[in-house]
């Protein structure tokens, strides 16, 4: 009897998405929003020479810039399994995060009601 083989006909060996964080499901810092804008800083090749090859595909997506939900969907990661590498990147400071915009709050119903009135008005 042989144990379970850890082979995809496809893909080759599987690697369980906890093996690419060491076990970690959070980043060290803030959970990043989904449409959080990444872009590599460019800094020095050096800074990154013990990265994984996930993590420089990371670092040529965010070249010109990727939304967490696009760079997890380019990779084919789950969205968790990213954002813990994006935060590791994030702390070498390879990558810049940009978090998305305030939106603006929703006018009151009254003022709602007021600009419906003027309309029937018309």
């Amino acid at each position: 009897m042989t144990g379970p083989q850890w082979m995809d006909e496809e893909a080759g060996p599987v690697v369980r998405p906890f093996a690419l964080t060491g076990g970690r499901t959070r980043s060290s810092g803030e959970k990043l929003d989904l449409i959080a804008m990444v872009t590599a800083t460019g800094a020095s090749p050096a800074v990154g020479a013990g990265l994984g090859p996930e993590q420089r595909r990371i670092l040529e997506i965010t070249r010109h810039g990727a939304s967490v939900a696009d760079i997890a969907s380019e990779v084919d990661l789950p969205l968790g399994v990213v954002r813990v590498l994006l935060g590791d990147l994030l702390d070498l400071g390879l990558v810049a995060v940009r978090a998305p915009g305030k939106v603006a709050p929703l006018p009151s119903e009254r003022i709602l009601k007021e600009v419906i009135n003027g309309l029937r008005a018309l």
